[in-house]
């Protein structure tokens, strides 16, 4: 059980490997976020310590996850207007359950994304 995390970069088919991705706890409201942790995806597009969060860290509440999609797509050399389309995806969720697994996967381009509860 436990929280993770996967970004396909959907302009490349493939994993977006080298994006940044924060992690937050917030407040109900989602006014408020605390940083838990800051991190860069691996080749797999996936966190290199594995969990975000594991079991016994995860608990009821709400968070955000934050991806530097701009600068991902700038390092791959995209030519990007200014400002760009999309910046950082913020991806603001809630667990009610700590028993499950919890997986937010995006699917992202310069411009679009998508997510979803993954298993």
């Amino acid at each position: 059980m436990g929280l993770s995390t996967h970004v396909l970069d959907t302009m490349h088919g493939c994993p977006a490997a080298g994006m940044g991705v924060k992690l937050y706890q917030t407040t109900a409201n989602a006014t408020q976020a605390s940083l838990i942790k800051a991190l860069t995806l691996n080749a797999d597009g996936r966190n290199p310590d594995g969990l975000l969060l594991d079991h016994h860290s995860l608990k009821m509440g709400t968070y955000r996850l934050v991806f530097d999609v701009a600068a991902y797509f700038k390092l791959h050399g995209i030519a990007l207007p200014e400002p760009n389309f999309l910046n950082l995806v913020n991806i603001d969720f809630g667990v009610a359950h700590v028993d499950q697994h919890y997986h937010v996967p995006l699917l992202v381009s310069p411009w679009s994304y998508s997510t979803y509860r993954g298993s």
